[in-house]
C-alpha cells in the first residue's frame, strides 16, 4: 500500500491549487453575489488542461485516471465549490459517452471538447423524479431514422451555456429501469427549451435551469448503446462521478480547515489565540480528521474504478461521508469565526452555503446510505 502521490499527480495538483488561489478565490465572492456564470474562468482552466479530465488520450484528452481527476477536482473546489460544479459538470455529462459510446460517437462528441472550451450538461433529474431515476417520464419515441424526445428536466447544471446535452429518457414507461435510454442532443436542436436561471442559496456561480424537450428530433446514431441500456450507463457513470463529487466536498473541507487555522491563530481572547483554548482546538481537530478521512475514502473509490473493481459501495461511502463532513466542517468553521463567520466579508459563510448542495445533488446522502445498505446485504 502506497499513499504517496506520483510526481505527475503532485505537479497537476499544484497547478490546480495555484489556479484556485490565484484565479478563483479573488473573484469567487463577486461571482457568488451576482450569480454570474464563470465563463472566462472555465476558458482559462481549459487552457491549462484542468477541464474534461475524463476524455481518453486517443480522443485528444489528457488521459487522466479517475484518481488524477479527483485530485484536480479537490484542488479546484478549494477555490470555490460553486465554480467547480460548473467545471465538474462537463465530466459528468461526458462520462456516459466515454463509458458507452462507440468509436464514431466518441470522435464526434468528445473531440470538440479538446479543441475549444465547450460546455456540457447531464440531463437526468426531472421535476417529479430525482432519486427515483427509474421513474423517468421523458420519452424517446421511434421516428424511423430518428428519435423524438418529449419531457421535462429539472436542476440541470450548465443548461444555459451548454453546447451538448446528454439526456436520459425511456422508450417505454412501463418497462421502468429496463426502458431507460441515453441520447446526445446538440445545442440549437429544434424543440429544446431552456428555462430561467434558478436563484440558489449556494453554488450561485453555477448555472442551474429547468429544460423542456418538445418533439425534439435526434438522429438514431446519437443514442448511446442500445435502447434500454441507459440504466446500466447511468449506474456506471455514477460510480465514476460520485468520487468526483466527493472530492469537491473534500476541497471545501480543506479550505475550511485552512481558514480556521489562520483565523484561530490571529484571533485572541483571554490573552491568547483562540486555537489555544481546548474547545476551539477540539473543533479544529475534528475538521482536520474528517477532511483527511473524506480524502482517503474518495481516493480509494477513484482508485478502485481505475483498477476495474466494482466501487459502488465505496463510492457511496465517499460521497455521503465527504458531503456530510463538509457540511459539519464548514458549520464549525462559521462557529469558530463567531460573529465574523456570519458575515459575507469572511470566506466561511459562503463555504457553509456551498456545502449544503453536495449533500443533495448526484444522489442525496440518504440515497447513498440506501445504496450502501443494499450493497452490504448483497454481500
Amino acid at each position: 500500500m502506497n499513499f504517496e502521490l506520483t510526481d505527475d499527480q503532485k505537479q497537476f495538483q499544484e497547478l490546480a491549487l495555484k489556479f484556485a488561489r490565484n484565479e478563483m478565490i479573488p473573484i469567487a465572492g463577486e461571482l457568488d453575489e451576482k450569480g454570474e456564470f464563470p465563463k472566462e474562468l472555465i476558458s482559462k482552466a481549459w487552457e491549462l488542461g484542468l477541464l474534461n479530465t475524463c476524455i481518453p488520450s486517443e480522443y485528444g484528452g489528457a488521459g487522466f485516471s479517475n484518481l488524477d481527476a479527483v485530485i484536480i477536482c479537490e484542488a479546484l473546489a478549494y477555490g470555490c465549490m460553486g465554480i467547480n460544479t460548473s467545471m465538474m459538470a462537463n465530466d459528468l455529462a461526458l462520462l456516459p459517452i466515454v463509458i458507452t459510446g462507440n468509436d464514431e460517437q466518441k470522435k464526434k462528441f468528445l473531440t470538440p471538447f479538446t479543441e475549444a472550451p465547450k460546455i456540457a450538461s447531464f440531463c437526468l433529474t426531472e421535476p417529479n423524479n430525482g432519486s427515483d431515476a427509474a421513474g423517468i417520464k421523458t420519452t424517446f419515441k421511434d421516428g424511423g431514422d430518428h428519435w423524438i424526445i418529449n419531457g421535462d428536466k429539472m436542476w440541470i447544471t450548465n443548461a444555459g451555456y451548454a453546447d451538448l446535452f446528454v439526456v436520459y429518457g425511456t422508450i417505454d414507461t412501463e418497462l421502468k429501469h429496463k426502458g431507460i435510454s441515453c441520447i446526445v442532443v446538440e445545442a440549437g436542436t429544434n424543440g429544446v427549451e431552456i428555462g430561467k436561471k434558478e436563484d440558489k442559496m449556494g453554488h450561485r456561480a453555477s448555472d442551474t435551469r429547468a429544460m423542456t424537450f418538445n418533439n425534439v428530433k435526434v438522429p438514431k446514431s446519437n443514442m448511446l448503446g442500445e435502447p434500454g441500456s441507459g440504466w446500466i450507463t447511468a449506474m456506471k457513470t455514477l460510480d465514476h462521478s460520485r468520487p468526483l463529487v466527493a472530492s469537491s466536498a473534500v476541497g471545501g473541507s480543506w479550505r475550511a480547515l485552512d481558514s480556521v487555522k489562520q483565523y484561530a491563530s490571529e484571533r485572541h481572547q483571554f490573552g491568547k489565540p483562540i486555537a489555544a483554548h481546548q474547545a476551539v482546538g477540539a473543533m479544529i481537530a475534528d475538521i482536520a480528521m474528517k477532511t483527511e478521512a473524506s480524502r482517503l475514502l474518495t481516493y480509494k473509490a477513484a482508485w478502485m474504478a481505475d483498477q476495474g473493481l466494482k466501487n459502488s459501495k465505496v463510492a457511496s461511502f465517499a460521497k455521503a461521508y465527504a458531503a456530510d463532513s463538509c457540511m459539519e466542517n464548514t458549520t464549525n468553521a462559521v462557529q469558530i469565526y463567531g460573529g465574523y463567520g456570519y458575515s459575507k466579508e469572511y470566506p466561511v459563510e459562503k463555504l457553509m452555503r456551498d456545502a449544503k448542495l453536495i449533500q443533495i445533488y448526484e444522489g442525496t446522502s440518504q440515497i447513498q446510505r440506501l445504496v450502501i445498505s443494499r450493497e452490504i446485504m448483497r454481500g
